[in-house]
């Protein structure tokens, strides 16, 4: 049994030891060359990581993802319209109304996707809207709105003006964005999740055009435009998590160049970039998980038939066992793995199978959970 639980919760996820060492660097002043060059450092990683192109920009914040949502609706009008197909998808309605936008919001139950052509209709009918947020990966049921979709349903015609904003929390750095192809004008996430880093920094990027017409902000520390110009300049806007950055640095660059996914997943296809082969790998864990539930009595994914799953995060559902005493036994085995959210805590587990975890663990963890279930 190990010492401490590895981490397969849907985040925070396990940070490696070459990234704690990072963080364990002599602290630096902010306003120096060496900050500049990290902030530089970063936007090759970042551009890859959000598929941006010459439309779009990148930036780094110290703030958590939910941040960078009030971030986003601070750049845009007041109506907004908001997907929502699980607890987290909600929050983007919850963060406009206490803001003040008028919200309204396209619902659907949890386990099913979000429905995105109701979103359409709306958009299409009666006053525009300034913005429609989507969340791609909902961590509270693992359902998966993939970004290709997004934007092919949501176009730029049929939004009418309003602006496309995206939760890409449990999806960066698991599987590609893509923000330029698929016309999404902001897309956000922490670094907790996929890309296996400790919480406490807010990724983004942005859409020049929505940038330039974004309204005045009555915010100092959440003013889109104010973020991705200090960035632009190498310049924080204000003292950084300094370590926080290094590390990023480091995982990025470890990502970008291969070897990392190679230590991982040596089975890995060799040809791809480290990028592609990390969402490769992220699309294989999440499939192997899904066989298990098809092959294991009394488990099966959770959610409506036919709909996405996660390549970060995968909600089984557990019949005639109980979830607690599982949850329990398998800490006990040396895996932490995360209950069901909500109404959900009682009948599912969720593995998040993200971040720098190995395959090999992966089975090591399935194959603990296949002698629990057995037990209960």
């Amino acid at each position: 049994m190990s010492a401490r639980p590895e981490l397969w919760i849907p985040g925070p996820t396990e940070v490696r030891a070459e990234i704690l060492a990072e963080l364990a660097r002599p602290m630096i002043g902010h306003r120096t060359a060496e900050m500049e060059a990290t902030i530089a450092s970063l936007d090759a990683g970042l551009r890859a990581l959000f598929g941006a192109g010459e439309h779009h920009e990148v930036a780094v914040h110290s703030v958590t993802a939910t941040g960078l949502m009030e971030l986003a609706l601070r750049a845009v009008g007041p109506r907004v319209l908001c997907v929502v197909n699980g607890s987290f998808s909600r929050r983007f309605a919850e963060v406009g109304r206490a803001l003040g936008k008028q919200v309204e919001v396209v619902e659907t139950p949890l386990g099913t996707g979000a429905d995105l052509e109701a979103a359409r209709e709306l958009l299409g009918a009666g006053a525009p809207f300034d913005a429609v947020t989507v969340c791609a990966s909902e961590t509270s049921s693992g359902v998966f709105t993939a970004p290709s979709e997004i934007g092919a349903i949501l176009t730029p015609e049929a939004r009418r003006g309003a602006r496309l904003l995206v939760d890409a929390v449990t999806l960066l750095g698991a599987g590609p964005l893509d923000v330029e192809r698929h016309r999404i004008d902001l897309a956000l996430a922490g670094t907790q999740k996929a890309l296996a880093l400790p919480p406490g920094l807010g990724l983004f990027a942005a859409s020049r055009s929505m940038l330039e017409a974004a309204p005045s902000s009555e915010s100092y520390f959440l003013d889109a435009r104010r973020i991705v110009e200090t960035h632009r300049a190498r310049k924080p806007p204000m003292t950084p998590t300094i370590p926080l950055l290094r590390a990023l640095e480091a995982q990025l660059a470890a990502i970008a160049d291969g070897e990392l996914e190679a230590r991982l997943d040596p089975g890995g296809p060799s040809a791809a970039t480290g990028w592609e082969r990390r969402f490769a790998r992220h699309a294989s864990m999440s499939a192997r998980t899904r066989r298990f539930a098809a092959e294991t009595e009394g488990v099966r994914v959770f959610g409506a038939e036919g709909v996405a799953t996660s390549p970060a995060i995968t909600a089984l559902e557990i019949e005639g066992r109980s979830v607690p005493e599982l949850l329990a036994g398998m800490t006990e085995d040396g895996f932490r793995i995360g209950a069901g959210y909500g109404e959900l805590k009682t009948s599912c587990i969720r593995i998040g199978h993200m971040g720098d975890h190995p395959p090999a663990r992966l089975e090591a963890l399935l194959g603990c959970l296949a002698a629990r279930l057995r037990r209960t």
